[in-house]
């Protein structure tokens, strides 16, 4: 099947869940059974905060949205963490996707609790690491629930939400802030921001983790994340990078601009250093203070579209990924 066709599917399921196919009788296979809306207490804290393990921060609830696929029994489940620009046409994508293929999903909105609809053009409005902390929370409500398996729970992120699920493998913060009792059982990263450096984050989970990621992304590029990978690799992780040629940042989104545009006014930290000091503090390599998206060093309007071809590869990298380590179907 050639990707022109297999998108023109997916489009006709994303416009409607196919009225020839109910009026016989047959029920689409990415139609959740179930749907399940949850509030998630969680905290709005500083990075440093974070960082230093302090919970003395704002409470906040944002909420989760469970999609059980059809089935009896207990199911694995995907939690998914957005970008940005909050639950776009990505996260519904891959929503269908896992619900068809058995598997239910947990899709988090870190930012309308919080009052943002989005915070790509104002990224100091919302500290990196709170995602890290939703995820773990969101943790906490699927193992417990009693339609979960919480032995094939995994984590994918996207974009911001990438690199809050690439950290939040960190062996470090999960101590401080996994309070579940369960780990993920892999975790799925799609064009995570990888150039900041963490104290003690090359030690990080002894579970896969599954890096995508385009090698024209002026968003987040891939060569931070291609040297973190290795740095892991050596350590002892199972973590591996594949890479598109042609995929910008957000490739998988079929609402996405094709060809790629930039954003008006999106902050990316591409020309950035920045490492975590011995007093919990980001600070930006270039001028040894902390880091501020006031720095020089931060690109204003990066560009993002859909790849189709990327994405159809992606999606059976995926599949094929997860059936392996969660036996779905």
């Amino acid at each position: 099947m050639s990707y022109r066709s297999f998108f023109a599917g997916i489009a006709m399921s994303l416009c409607g869940l196919g009225g020839a196919a109910l009026a016989q009788g047959s029920v689409p296979k990415d139609l959740p059974a179930r749907a399940e809306i949850y509030a998630i207490p969680t905290l709005t804290l500083s990075d440093s905060q974070f960082l230093s393990g302090d919970a003395n921060a704002k409470p906040a609830v944002v909420t989760g949205e469970l999609s059980l696929a059809p089935g009896t029994g207990r199911l694995p489940v995907a939690v998914l963490m957005h970008g940005s620009g909050g639950i776009g046409g990505n996260i519904q994508y891959w929503k269908r996707v896992l619900n068809g293929a058995g598997i239910a999903t947990f899709v988090i909105d870190g930012v309308t609790g919080r009052g943002f609809s989005g915070v790509g053009d104002k990224q100091a409005a919302l500290g990196r690491l709170n995602f890290v902390l939703d995820i773990y929370r969101s943790l906490d409500i699927m193992a417990k629930h009693p339609r979960i398996d919480p032995e094939r729970i995994v984590m994918m992120g996207f974009s911001r939400g990438g690199q809050a699920a690439l950290y939040s493998s960190v062996d470090r913060f999960q101590k401080l802030w996994n309070k579940s009792g369960v780990n993920f059982a892999s975790y799925v990263v799609f064009y995570p921001d990888c150039g900041t450096t963490y104290r003690d984050d090359g030690k990080v989970s002894a579970r896969p983790i599954r890096i995508f990621h385009g090698t024209p992304d002026n968003y987040n590029p891939v060569a931070p994340c291609k040297a973190y990978v290795e740095r892991l690799k050596q350590a002892g992780a199972d973590i591996q990078l594949t890479e598109y040629p042609n995929a910008p940042h957000g490739f998988d989104n079929p609402y996405g601009a094709n060809p790629p545009a930039p954003t008006k006014a999106d902050q990316s930290v591409r020309a950035c250093k920045i490492r975590e000091d011995a007093n919990a503090v980001l600070v930006n390599d270039a001028t040894q203070k902390p880091f501020s998206y006031n720095d020089e060093c931060v690109s204003i309007g990066p560009t993002v579209g859909f790849d189709p071809e990327a994405t159809q590869a992606v999606t059976s990298a995926v599949q094929a990924f997860l059936k392996s380590t969660l036996g779905a179907q």
